[in-house]
């Protein structure tokens, strides 16, 4: 038997609010203010301007270890969708609640390529290997103009286990 299609308006609030719930859980994202902007399986993280993110006020610049949480955030979020998303378009995962375990930070290396002005920042990651136990991730962060990077950065992270 051939199983109807769910209407796109469905799906869409399904992977909308599985990506919520999944954010939702980590305080630390709440005090940043990231948001996440998804488009069919591409994330955007999205760190709005705020005056408490500023580390110097002279200049005024982003603070650095605002930038690098920025980007580490980014690349767990995008690894932690990445690791949901076959559950999730198979029905196998409840949306309103999934049982996830974050991936841990094995090492994250930072390159500060200019000072973050106090505007709105944004940073896409791009998974390069993900295994059962490890996996590589490469993230870039802007402003204005997607060419002229604020920041880049790469981890490597301890996958959870998927067993039960």
């Amino acid at each position: 038997m051939i199983r109807k299609p769910e209407p796109v308006q469905v799906v869409k609030q399904r992977r909308d609010a599985a990506l919520q719930t999944l954010i939702a859980g980590v305080p630390y994202i709440q005090f940043l203010g990231i948001q996440v902007d998804r488009r069919g399986d591409e994330l955007t993280a999205i760190l709005p301007y705020a005056d408490k993110l500023i580390g110097n006020p002279m200049l005024p610049a982003l603070h650095g270890g605002v930038t690098a949480a920025f980007l580490e955030v980014t690349a767990i979020v995008e690894l932690s969708w990445a690791m949901i998303w076959d559950d999730l378009e198979a029905g196998r995962l409840d949306e309103a609640a999934p049982s996830l375990s974050f991936p841990k930070t094995i090492d994250f290396t930072i390159d500060y390529l200019r000072s973050g002005l106090p505007r709105d920042a944004y940073a896409r990651a791009r998974v390069n290997r993900s295994g059962r136990r490890f996996a590589s991730v490469h993230v870039e962060a802007w402003q204005d103009n997607r060419n002229r990077l604020i920041a880049q950065g790469t981890g490597h992270f301890l996958m959870p286990s998927r067993d039960g």
